[in-house]
């Protein structure tokens, strides 16, 4: 062992916990000894304290190694408080094939899980990271960056079902106005929620209520008043036109009270996130802006020993493709099991960039040139984009585009020297066939390889003959 790498925990004892929403099953193993012990524990803080407690006095403090079905919610909050805890996160699919290997009947159970869980963590912890939570200030943008997400998808889900709505009762506002979410939208649906309505009031009042709302193109508006006269509801059902009224006036609610939520919250991402010691090197990548930049520092965080490659990195954001092959066949899709958030933001950060960069859009266009689609496309991009921000993370170093072009022109000066054929940035260069074994018939021919292209990236394949 190098010994600059820390040396491993000396657990005191092992245990797994299947949470659940009542009580948790919980099975611990003594370190060196084979005999297992079982029970269960009340989902409420002051029962964990007295757990934890008991733990600690009984093995004088000394860490014991926990696993958990979750690598956040409210048992990972409340265990974190206890030093003598390291927590070991157990993926739900990990867990759920290593049981049906040995229960292929589909039979399942807390205290089954619980043993299971034990065994993962007792006999394959090798393959299992400890929990290891980075700083207060890193761990408050990432729960303020993804609710706020979330909030931006209620406010999108509560738009489409006041559109559908629109569509129903009052189609004209679709035609008359570009977003329904606005709050010009939904002042004047909450005055006037339905084409009958509005027809009634008095033409300068809706030019006062225009100007209220800061409208100040005098054509739009004359032309809104125009066709008003000449609208035709586009129902007279009675039941739909009094339950549209109040699911209008509802929606519109909604969507103003997360108007304000949503502001809230970036208010405090983006004080947050310009007092965070990542942010400078984050803003320095083209299309971060003030939305992504603090999604990329929530990504990453402050933990350098947390990827010791730039493949670690793409792997676990989701970015890199997965190769499934069997026999003749072959397989490349996205990876089903990464965190979600984090690849929606590797792949927003990577289509905002070529607004921005040069080279990322002639990447973009190289690729779809090539027959790629649109997201696979940008998939490729992140892809390159990883690992740039990968170095610059780890040297501490903001991104420069003049330096990476630079580095771009040396190796392409590199490869014209060895005689190489030009290549887009970073395509494999094709290897050489491979020679002919010593025990291969006369006449044979070599094995062929060559790369070829796969979701946007690069793999060996053998030419056909």
């Amino acid at each position: 062992m190098n010994s600059s790498e820390p040396s491993p925990v000396e657990f005191a004892a092992f245990v797994a916990l299947d949470w659940a929403d009542q009580k948790h099953a919980w099975a611990l193993q003594v370190a060196g000894e084979r005999r297992l012990q079982y029970g269960e524990l009340e989902n409420t803080p002051e029962a964990i304290e007295v757990w934890a407690s008991e733990l600690e006095q009984r093995f004088g403090g000394r860490p014991i190694a926990v696993a958990l079905e979750q690598p956040r919610g409210a048992v990972v909050a409340v265990l974190s408080k206890y030093a003598h805890l390291v927590l070991f996160p157990v993926h739900p699919s990990t867990l759920a094939y290593y049981r049906q290997s040995f229960y292929p009947s589909g039979a399942k159970s807390d205290p089954t899980d619980a043993d299971l869980l034990l065994e993962l963590l007792v006999q394959h912890r090798d393959r299992l990271r400890p929990l290891k939570p980075d700083t207060v200030e890193t761990r408050l943008l990432q729960f303020l960056v993804e609710e706020r997400r979330r909030l931006v998808d209620d406010r999108t889900r509560y738009s489409n079902r006041l559109t559908a709505w629109l569509k129903q009762v009052f189609p004209q506002v679709l035609k008359w106005f570009d977003d329904v979410t606005s709050p010009l939208v939904g002042d004047l649906l909450q005055r006037w929620p339905s084409l009958t309505e509005l027809q009634r009031a008095r033409p300068d009042t809706l030019r006062r209520f225009f100007q209220e709302h800061n409208c100040r193109d005098q054509e739009r508006i004359e032309e809104r008043l125009g066709l008003l006269p000449h609208a035709v509801p586009a129902t007279h059902d009675p039941a739909l036109l009094q339950s549209g009224s109040v699911a209008i006036r509802c929606f519109v609610q909604l969507i103003a009270r997360l108007r304000e939520d949503i502001a809230r919250y970036e208010e405090k991402i983006e004080e947050v996130a310009q007092a965070h010691p990542e942010f400078a090197l984050m803003d320095s990548f083209p299309g971060a802006g003030p939305a992504l930049a603090p999604r990329l520092i929530a990504a990453l965080g402050t933990d350098r020993s947390r990827f010791q490659s730039a493949q670690e990195l793409q792997c676990y954001t989701g970015i890199a493709p997965v190769l499934q092959s069997s026999g003749q066949q072959r397989w490349v899709h996205s990876r089903w099991a990464c965190p979600k958030f984090v690849r929606q933001t590797i792949h927003e950060w990577a289509l905002h960039s070529m607004g921005k960069c040069d080279w990322a859009r002639d990447y973009y266009q190289a690729q779809r040139s090539r027959g790629k689609s649109h997201h696979t496309a940008v998939r490729a991009l992140g892809f390159k984009w990883l690992r740039v921000l990968f170095r610059c993370w780890q040297d501490r170093t903001p991104y420069q585009e003049q330096i990476y072009r630079e580095a771009l022109g040396r190796g392409a000066s590199r490869r014209a020297a060895a005689g190489a054929p030009q290549r887009l940035a970073h395509q494999p260069t094709p290897k050489p066939a491979a020679p002919a074994s010593p025990g291969q018939p006369p006449g044979a021919s070599a094995v062929q390889l060559r790369w070829e292209s796969c979701a946007g990236f690069f793999k060996l394949g053998v030419v056909s003959s």
